[in-house]
């Protein structure tokens, strides 16, 4: 077996039996990402001076006997967290030359555990796309297709894991991009509840629902992954105390809900066979399994992106060319604006930034980003109504396996279809995890494992055992 095929468990054990040191692994993903990158385009940069440096220093920490699940093993971030000393650019033109001054908590904790960090990968613009197609630095392709996307926005996250590029990274969910990309790259990829991870040091999209999260080769590395940067940080006030605890699952006590609404019309019949298949499983198990309704569903895509789009046009107003990042001469202040903000962004993220500023502008605020926050308040009652009989819901994470590079990039209204199952949940601020279920023609199909708030160790013990069953 190849070491970048290896899980955070396996790697653990064989550097602690001394089969290889830290610096001969990091070398080995390092020539991995020189081969794959050649297709893939999963990266922005890699700093490979310093994930050797890296690797040195740990070295000299696990023979002091100073050796945790995560000391040693090689990762990559999603370019839109900091990580000091190295560029942060969120996919974005603006940013193209920034240098992160400082470590998101969430890089702090992970150095605390002895990570080697590889590089930074690529993303959406201001991880605002479906796809990957909207970055700055070129298009991911899909480890299984190369003419066909990664999902976004943490595209290159997924890719990079899913290639043995790494063996975990970061990435960032506002809609669904930790998700998506997991289940069209055929890994495990979690969404945490809003405010279980701190936000501190991830370059904002939308702060009431972006969420940091880790996206691994199986169910135990996304656990270990959450359990080392979950918790309370007094930089983040939407921070609190949580301690992920471990349960245990008897399948014969368990309730099983599937949305109705999620398998109507839109849903690949191929899909929906895979995910029927995977709530036969659990029956089989002596799951009990119902139909549920969410039935403010259908409202979620307009509610989201006018809550996203209003979001991001406030949190993207201090990309002026003035403080920092590219900016371009002119002969007024007002020019400067402009014109740098005009060729800065891309064109995904201009949409945004114009129908943000729509919703919120006098006379539209109510009619628009006011009943948004209405709908949202439904969406979560849905939610809170359907755990009062159900105890997980299972869903698929998309409709459809990865589409085709510039398939439904010039189709806006399109892309952000592709995000139907996978926003309400972010509307709610609930915790979901996408399993890799099935393939359909080698494109793999996730299961989207939806809990109730801070059952995320709920849905780690409904996945693992879900991910043996299914083996």
């Amino acid at each position: 077996m190849e070491v970048t095929s290896l899980t955070i468990s396996q790697i653990h054990k064989k550097l602690k039996e001394k089969e290889f040191s830290v610096t001969e692994l990091t070398k080995a993903y390092l020539e991995q990402i020189k081969k794959k990158e050649k297709i893939l385009n999963a990266f922005i940069s890699v700093d490979e001076e310093g994930a050797l440096l890296q690797a040195k220093a740990v070295e000299k920490r696990i023979a002091a006997g100073n050796f945790s699940q995560l000391t040693g093993v090689p990762c990559a971030v999603k370019d839109s967290i900091l990580v000091k000393g190295l560029r942060c650019t969120a996919g974005s033109r603006i940013l193209e030359n920034y240098i992160g001054v400082y470590d998101a908590t969430v890089i702090e904790r992970l150095k605390k555990e002895g990570c080697v960090i590889l590089g930074k990968t690529n993303t959406d613009e201001f991880t605002m796309g479906a796809s990957t197609e909207n970055s700055a630095f070129g298009v991911v392709r899909n480890p299984f297709d190369s003419e066909r996307v990664a999902g976004g926005s943490s595209g290159g996250s997924a890719a990079a894991v899913a290639s043995g590029e790494v063996c975990y990274a970061l990435g960032s969910d506002t809609g669904g991009s930790i998700r998506l990309p997991a289940s069209f790259c055929g890994i495990v990829g979690l969404n945490p509840t809003y405010g279980s991870v701190s936000r501190y040091g991830l370059i904002a999209h939308a702060s009431s629902l972006d969420q940091i999260g880790p996206m691994t080769k199986n169910v135990e590395d996304a656990e270990i992954v959450f359990k080392a940067i979950c918790g309370k940080d007094p930089k983040d006030s939407t921070s609190f105390d949580y301690i992920l605890k471990e349960e245990k699952i008897n399948f014969k006590e368990l309730r099983i809900g599937y949305p109705k609404e999620f398998f109507s019309e839109g849903l690949d019949r191929e899909v929906e066979k895979i995910i029927r298949r995977s709530l036969k499983k659990a029956e089989e198990e002596g799951a009990a399994v119902e139909e549920i309704s969410l039935p403010n569903f259908h409202y979620a895509i307009p509610c989201y992106y006018i809550i996203v789009s209003s979001e991001a046009s406030a949190n993207l107003a201090r990309y002026d060319g003035i403080k920092y990042g590219f900016s371009e001469k002119g002969g007024d202040l007002m020019e400067v604006y402009l014109k740098s903000r005009g060729r800065g962004f891309g064109l995904e993220t201009k949409r945004r930034i114009m129908l943000g500023t729509f919703s919120l502008s006098a006379g539209y605020y109510e009619a628009y980003y006011k009943k948004a926050q209405e709908v949202r308040q439904l969406i979560r009652q849905d939610f809170i109504k359907a755990f009062q009989r159900v105890d997980i819901i299972f869903s698929p994470v998309a409709p459809f396996p990865a589409f085709k590079i510039g398939e439904k990039i010039d189709d806006p209204l399109s892309m952000y279809l592709v995000d139907i199952y996978t926003v309400g949940v972010k509307l709610a601020g609930l915790p979901a995890l996408s399993l890799p279920v099935g393939k359909i023609n080698n494109l793999p199909i996730g299961l989207q494992i939806i809990g109730d708030y801070c059952k995320e160790g709920k849905i780690f013990a409904i996945a693992k055992q879900m991910e043996n069953m299914l083996k």
